[in-house]
This record gives structure tokens, sequence and C-alpha cells, in this order.
């Protein structure tokens, strides 16, 4: 199999957990983060705006995962690939959303 599908899964992963945060509060009617807010990444967008936000980085992460190559969950190399692609932008979403919603110092 191809280097490129391997990373093609890794940022498939990726764009399929980025499109979580904004679908689900996008779905909840709340104000979200996104590229499209001023300034970008920081102001708060509409939940349409967040729910199409969401709804196209599925669309992404589908294409990357499911039209390259030939994925199969039961591969271990092709799950851990894209198991590490989905943990990294948790985190990196954990950390970039905590800022504003108070999730990397909670109070005790």
């Amino acid at each position: 199999m191809p280097w490129y599908d391997y990373i093609s899964y890794f940022f498939g992963a990726a764009f399929l957990v980025n499109a979580i945060p904004h679908f689900v509060s996008g779905t909840m009617g709340r104000p979200f983060q996104s590229p499209f807010a001023k300034p970008p990444g920081e102001g708060l967008s509409s939940s349409t705006v967040n729910v199409l936000w969401g709804a196209f980085n599925i669309v992404i992460g589908y294409l990357l995962i499911c039209q390259v190559g030939n994925f199969d969950l039961h591969n271990p190399v092709h799950a851990i690939t894209a198991g590490v692609g989905g943990l990294l932008m948790s985190v990196i979403c954990g950390r970039a959303f905590g800022r504003f919603h108070g999730g990397n110092s909670p109070a005790n």
C-alpha cells in the first residue's frame, strides 16, 4: 500500500474528530469558534455556520478514509494510523477550545 494512503487515513480521522464539536454545538443551537469567526478560530460563529462546517469536515474525513486506498478497520496498521490522527486532533481541539471554555484549568 502506498505511503500516502496512511497520510490520508491520519488526516481523515483528524477531520472527523474536528467535525464533532462544530456539528454538535451547531445542532444544539449554540455559537462556537470556527475559522469563519472574527478573529478566526477565536470569535464565535452562528450555529448554522458550525453545522455546515462540521458537515464539511465529515465529508472530507469520509473522502480521505473511504475513497483513498482500501481502508480496512480490521487491519491494525490502518486502525492505528487513523486512531493516532483522531487522538492528536482531539488533544489539539481540547487545548484550543479549552482556552475559551475553561477546560485547560478547571476550577476545583
